[in-house]
C-alpha cells in the first residue's frame, strides 16, 4: 500500500496533512526517512511518524456562530454558513466548523480523527446548506453506512444562469481535470456521477433543485457545466458574473435515525442573500414549488426527464 494512504487509514489525519508529513521529513520507515508519499509498505514494515506540527497549530478565534436545526443526543443537524470551512487542514487559517463544534463543548464521535471530530460528510466552503454531525461513534457508523447505500442524501437549491430546457437527468464520469488541478470535469475515465435536476421557477435566470445519486467533489457544478448551464456566482466553472458567493443551498436532507431507526427530514431555511434573488426570479405564486413535499414527489416521477449520457 501506498505509504501516505496507510497513515492516513491508521491515523485518521486527511491524505493532505499525510503528504505535508512525509514531504518534511517526519516520516521514517524501518529508522530511514521517506519523502514521497507513493512509498510502498509492506506488512512487515515499521513506521515511524511525528504530528508535531499538528499538534501545534495555530488556534483562531471562533467568533462566530451557526445555525442549529435539530439535535439530540446522538445526532446535530446545523445550516452551514457561507465562507465557513468544515475541517482544520495545513492550508486553513481561519476558524473551522470543527472548531466551533468543540468550542461550544458539543460531544462528538472520535471515528474520523482529531481534526474532523463528528464529521460524517462535507459541503464546500462557499456552499449553504443542512450538514449532520455524528454525536458518538454507533451513530457516525450509522450515517457512513447510509451515505454508501444512499438511503441518507441531501437536495439541493441553485440559481443558474441559463434556464434548462426540461427536467434533466447527467449521468456522466467525473474527474480531475486535465488542464486544471483546482477543477473537476468530466472524462472518460472518471468515475461514475449521476445527478438529477429539477425545473422550479425563473424565466431570465432559473432555481433549480439538484439530487446526487453520488457524491463527487463538486458534482453539481460539473454536471451543469457539462450542458452549458452554470450556478450564478461560480467563476471556476464558467460563470460570467462575478457574486459574492456560488449560489448553491443544501436545502432538504433526509437520513434514518441512527438510534430510534425512524426516517428524518430536515429543511435548511434559504440564507437572506440568495432568498432575495430567489425573489427576484421566481413569481409570488411559484413559492409553492420550494415546498419540501413538490420537490421530493417531482423527484420521485422521473417519466419526464431528459436524460445525457456520456455519448450525448
Amino acid at each position: 500500500m501506498r505509504l501516505d494512504k496507510y497513515l492516513s487509514e491508521k491515523t485518521g489525519y486527511s491524505r493532505n496533512q499525510i503528504t505535508n508529513l512525509i514531504k518534511n521529513g517526519l516520516v521514517k520507515v524501518n529508522q530511514k526517512t521517506i519523502t514521497k508519499p507513493s512509498f510502498k509498505v509492506s506488512s512487515e514494515d515499521k513506521v515511524d511518524y511525528e504530528t508535531k506540527s499538528f499538534e501545534e497549530k495555530e488556534e483562531y478565534k471562533v467568533d462566530f456562530d451557526v445555525p442549529i436545526i435539530y439535535e439530540d443526543d446522538d445526532i446535530l443537524v446545523i445550516n452551514k454558513p457561507s465562507g465557513l470551512v468544515i475541517h482544520p487542514a495545513p492550508s486553513v487559517k481561519e476558524a473551522t466548523l470543527v472548531d466551533w463544534l468543540k468550542a461550544k463543548n458539543i460531544t462528538l464521535s472520535t471515528i474520523s480523527g482529531e481534526e474532523r471530530h463528528g464529521i460524517v460528510h462535507r459541503i464546500d466552503k462557499e456552499t449553504t446548506g443542512a450538514l449532520v454531525i455524528a454525536k458518538n461513534n454507533e451513530a457516525h457508523e450509522f450515517l457512513s453506512a447510509q451515505l454508501q447505500d444512499k438511503t441518507m442524501g441531501r437536495i439541493y437549491l441553485a440559481i443558474i444562469d441559463l434556464p434548462l430546457k426540461e427536467n434533466t437527468e447527467i449521468d456522466r464520469p467525473i474527474g480531475r481535470n486535465p488542464k486544471n488541478r483546482l477543477k473537476q470535469a468530466v472524462v472518460p475515465n472518471g468515475r461514475e456521477a449521476k445527478t438529477r435536476f429539477l425545473k422550479l421557477c425563473g424565466e431570465n435566470g432559473e432555481i433549480i433543485a439538484c439530487k446526487l445519486f453520488t457524491g463527487r467533489t463538486h458534482q453539481i457544478r460539473v454536471h451543469l457545466n457539462s450542458i452549458n448551464r452554470h450556478i450564478v456566482g461560480d467563476t471556476l466553472y464558467g460563470a460570467k458574473e462575478n457574486d459574492d458567493r456560488v449560489m448553491l443551498h443544501a436545502y432538504i436532507l433526509y437520513l434514518i435515525h441512527p438510534k430510534t431507526k425512524e426516517k428524518m427530514t430536515f429543511v435548511a431555511p434559504i440564507f437572506e442573500d440568495m432568498k432575495q434573488k430567489i425573489n427576484l426570479i421566481c413569481k409570488e405564486e411559484d413559492n409553492e414549488k420550494l415546498n419540501k413535499e413538490y420537490i421530493i414527489s417531482r423527484f420521485d416521477n422521473f417519466s419526464d426527464y431528459r436524460v445525457y449520457k456520456s455519448t450525448n
